[in-house]
């Protein structure tokens, strides 16, 4: 009887824990910070989920854009707000590599995982204007003037992790040119100011129209679009390399906002119109809920700071 008191006691406490206003959630939009410009990779991802996550939230879900300082002004802000539910941050590997980069003082541990929606493979892409038609070429070149090869990145992300990994695999040496996502990256390209940087298959059309050239892509097996293009591991160059992107909230917020969040996001997640819409960018659903996605965000962490120490690009 003592034992069925106190466990009655017990549920009736943690009902009066839970505040109202995390009950009432959610009663007003909710903002998605998107730390990049309009127009790039995360942008374009959230861009067909939103609708589909505020359909199953039950309220109005607005995407503000955030860029700066490779990510981290969205990153600062979307840390800095109130752990309520109604900041909610888009996030990618990036947040790992700014970090021991130096860069930022935003770690992946500021915040409570959500979920993992979507995984990106990368693609070496060169510019029309350059002079070599495959890899091969690339690679004698690169030997012939070493540091001279122009490559666009966002320094300390995932466009710089992934050409310098290629770079260090092949034994050559690139020259780093700094930009803020990438559609300013892929305007530099498209334009002939720089020679190589990290895309998706999202840039399929532009290399049709022969404005682009695919080198090689970071998956295990040739994708079915793009059969003529080799993957990095036939090349010799032991590399599979995504983007993965999930969401995230402030350290701090409800679990009872949390779940209604991630229950909206595995629901908007198995939407057939949002998997159509990533295979236009390039991209595949990739779903995991909050726990699972906590583990992958710890692994994805180890394995990238000793990426960065290997490649000689970690400062912290």
């Amino acid at each position: 009887m003592k034992r069925t008191w106190a466990l009655s006691f017990a549920l009736l406490l943690g009902a009066a824990l839970v505040s109202p206003a995390a009950a009432q959630y959610p009663d007003r939009p909710v903002k998605l910070i998107v730390p990049w410009a309009a127009g790039g990779d995360t942008d374009n991802i959230f861009r067909p989920f939103t609708p589909h996550l505020q359909k199953h939230l039950g309220q109005p879900v607005v995407i503000a854009n955030v860029g700066g300082a490779s990510g981290t002004v969205g990153a600062r802000e979307a840390r800095n707000a109130p752990a309520d539910g109604y900041t909610v941050y888009a996030v990618h590997d990036y947040i790992h590599l700014t970090y021991y980069a130096g860069i930022a003082d935003v770690k992946y541990t500021d915040f409570e995982p959500v979920c993992l929606i979507s995984a990106t493979p990368s693609v070496l892409t060169a510019s029309a204007k350059t002079p070599w038609k495959d890899w091969k070429e690339l690679v004698a070149d690169a030997k012939k003037r070493p540091g001279e090869i122009t490559v666009g990145a966002t320094l300390g992300s995932t466009s710089h992790l992934f050409p310098a990994t290629i770079e260090k695999a092949a034994g050559i040496k690139l020259k780093y040119v700094s930009y803020d996502g990438l559609a300013p990256r892929m305007n530099a390209i498209l334009g002939g100011h720089i020679d190589l940087t990290d895309s998706n298959l999202t840039q399929k059309g532009k290399v049709d129209a022969g404005q682009l050239r695919f080198l090689a892509i970071a998956t295990e097996k040739r994708d079915p679009d793009l059969p003529g293009v080799p993957t990095l591991k036939e090349l010799g160059l032991q590399i599979v390399y995504e983007v993965q992107r999930g969401l995230m909230v402030p350290k701090g917020t409800p679990a009872p906002v949390r779940a209604k969040l991630g229950e909206a996001c595995a629901k908007a997640a198995a939407e057939p119109e949002f998997a159509a819409a990533l295979k236009k960018q390039g991209t595949r659903v990739s779903y995991l809920d909050s726990q699972a996605y906590a583990g992958f965000l710890d692994k994805l962490d180890a394995d990238n700071k000793a990426l960065m120490t290997d490649l000689g690009l970690a400062k912290k």
